[in-house]
């Protein structure tokens, strides 16, 4: 197609595999990005399991 325009940038096959983003739109954010959000669910998991824990316990200790 002539007369398109815009900038070309040569392929690698990362980037024809849907990777190679850099977690900008469409891509997968980096492994890091998701294990830190990973790790913070699991963190909020056990904190509210925790206070239903304490809850009970002071309920029935009362």
């Amino acid at each position: 197609m002539l007369g398109v325009g815009g900038a070309r940038r040569k392929l690698g096959r990362d980037a024809l595999r849907g990777g190679d983003r850099g977690g900008r739109i469409g891509g997968t954010p980096d492994p890091r990005a998701e294990k830190r959000a990973l790790l913070r669910k699991l963190q909020e998991r056990q904190r509210g399991q925790r206070r239903q824990e304490d809850r009970a316990a002071s309920e029935q200790g009362s």
